[in-house]
């Protein structure tokens, strides 16, 4: 067991926001297209959490898009998983809120409960920060290759029009 555990340890992140039932959250979550790299913020409601200690913690978040009800789980320790963001928190009773699917409109609100958002969402993990720096450096230099290239083409094509109307005079 100790050697499971170890590994588990290694992959683990230093510190995950302390999600809870009821909780209206954002994920950031990493979507690779192809060769390309973005962030997809999800945001919902989180109706179900999972092994909340360990390296499996899960959290299972739903929303409604275009009327109908889509739910994603985010494995909380998932390097794809970039910042979880806790925006509302609200008072339940359970763990599992499957109740929460049958429910639309007025009877699906939750009560909301006050708390700190600034202390609760201030987790600071230096590798999710240093991905979304190097995931925004990464386009900024693809922008930035593409404009040169661009700049290029037309100094080329000026350069033959140029060499054109030499030749005609």
């Amino acid at each position: 067991m100790n050697v499971i555990q170890a590994i588990n340890q290694k992959y683990k992140k230093p510190a995950v926001v302390d999600v809870r039932s009821g909780d209206t959250v954002k994920v950031h979550q990493k979507i690779r297209e192809g060769n390309k790299e973005r962030v997809q913020i999800f945001q919902g409601l989180v109706i179900r959490t999972d092994n909340k200690g360990s390296q499996t913690s899960r959290i299972t978040v739903r929303r409604i898009a275009s009327g109908i009800g889509v739910e994603k789980s985010f494995m909380m320790h998932s390097p794809l998983v970039l910042k979880v963001e806790i925006t509302k928190r609200s008072k339940v009773r359970r763990n599992y809120l499957t109740y929460m699917r049958a429910r639309t409109g007025k009877a699906a609100r939750l009560t909301a409960v006050d708390f700190d958002r600034q202390a609760v969402n201030d987790i600071e993990d230096k590798a999710a920060v240093e991905e979304e720096e190097k995931l925004k450096a990464e386009t900024a230099a693809a922008a930035e290759a593409e404009v040169a290239a661009k700049e290029a083409d037309e100094a080329e094509r000026e350069a033959k029009v140029a060499a054109a109307t030499a030749d005609r005079a």
